[in-house]
């Protein structure tokens, strides 16, 4: 016989239709207390054994169905908003935001995201976000306002993670090479205080008693790097250029990088730099979907690549090329590395999962010295120090890979 709490843990795994199989494994049956039972409810919405199906409108606006929630604009609130308030109740917040993509992604409960009282109830997460910036476009204007606050929540929410790192980047691989006696701690040159000391190590305390304190000279010149971010607009794209649109916002903030964001596809280029102070301006401006032209996107760019040997260029992209001119973005590539130019191309800027992208493509820019790469977020700090301090990107790539 089974535990009956491990009973009841397999019950709400398993689902209602495992209630007759497993009652008999335990003498006081397989019955759920009221909590159990409105999370089994709440779990059954998204995985009961027809939830292959994309769930009705109808179904989801049942006034009947459940407790009430009081009248909103003259009828009962969907729902989805009971529903909303039971995994919050029920789950850990990464929970819920599991929860919630899998009901978009098995129930069909995107159109019900465009309810501004729905979208103020939901967890945001990235998901979340990327699904209302593909589907923007239908947002009815009762929603505008809602979609885009639950998008600023969320790029606030990983601006925050990732400021620091990126400030840190430039801070330490931009004029270090002269010294000077101005104290301040971003400023202290550790490396070289420590080689300076090692002769006043103190074996009772067992640390370096430091004498000689180097610091770099305060000193930040205007655009000393120029950054130009290409942002492939297809729709498999939508979580990487959330990052990238956060990294441009980022980088344009600081006044030793010239910063260009630009967003295509196989009809038109957009230049979406006047937007970087609010990334969330920008992340509207993309227009998801359609084919890719990487030849055209990059003849655009070029404009913007006046110092070649202090240029980066990032192609946020799958590389799926479906205009007829590949050969001709191969060749445009090769002048522009061999006049000096480094660039990348970020397959994926994401947490998880392996990146699809036309591999063919990836392997020729590769070899001539564009090296093609997934990229978690916490990396593209790396990825821009490497460029910053001379290092081989090939190696950053390797590195990244294999991390």
């Amino acid at each position: 016989m089974f535990d009956q709490q491990q009973l009841t843990r397999w019950r709400l795994i398993l689902g209602k239709d495992s209630q007759e199989s497993l009652a008999p494994l335990s003498p006081a049956g397989c019955g759920l207390s009221a909590e159990q039972s409105e999370m089994d409810e709440a779990l059954e919405a998204i995985y009961g054994s027809d939830s292959d199906q994309e769930i009705s409108r109808s179904e989801w606006e049942s006034p009947t169905a459940g407790r009430p929630h009081g009248a909103v604009k003259g009828r009962s609130l969907p729902r989805v908003a009971r529903w909303l308030d039971q995994i919050r109740n029920f789950f850990p917040k990464d929970v819920v935001v599991l929860l919630q993509k899998d009901a978009i992604e098995r129930r069909g409960m995107k159109e019900l995201l465009f309810e501004p009282e729905i979208m103020a109830r939901v967890e945001p997460s990235l998901d979340l976000a990327s699904a209302v910036l593909e589907l923007k476009n239908l947002v009815p204007e009762k929603a505008k306002d809602a979609a885009r606050q639950l998008v600023r929540r969320v790029v606030e929410d990983l601006r925050l993670r990732l400021e620091t790192s990126f400030a840190q980047a430039i801070r330490g691989s931009l004029d270090r090479s002269q010294h000077a006696a101005f104290r301040s701690l971003p400023n202290l040159d550790w490396p070289r205080t420590i080689r300076r000391n090692l002769k006043n190590y103190n074996r009772s305390v067992k640390t370096i008693i430091p004498e000689q304190i180097s610091f770099f000279r305060r000193r930040h010149r205007q655009n000393e790097w120029n950054v130009i971010i290409a942002m492939d607009q297809s729709g498999s794209m939508s979580t990487s250029l959330i990052y990238g649109g956060i990294m441009g916002a980022i980088l344009a903030s600081m006044p030793a990088v010239e910063t260009h964001v630009v967003a295509f596809n196989h009809e038109e280029v957009v230049d979406l730099t006047e937007h970087c102070t609010d990334p969330v301006d920008l992340l509207f401006g993309v227009q998801l979907g359609g084919a890719e032209d990487y030849w055209k996107a990059t003849s655009y760019c070029e404009r913007f690549m006046h110092t070649p040997a202090k240029t980066l260029y990032i192609v946020i992209a799958d590389l799926f090329d479906t205009s007829p001119n590949e050969k001709r973005f191969v060749r445009k590539m090769e002048f522009l590395l061999e006049s000096g130019l480094r660039a990348v191309t970020l397959l994926a800027i994401s947490d998880q999962g392996q990146p699809s992208y036309n591999a063919n493509l990836a392997e020729k820019l590769t070899a001539l010295g564009m090296p093609c790469f997934g990229c978690t977020p916490d990396r593209l700090p790396d990825l821009l120090a490497a460029v910053l301090k001379g290092r081989d990107l090939g190696q950053f790539a390797d590195s990244v890979r294999l991390s």
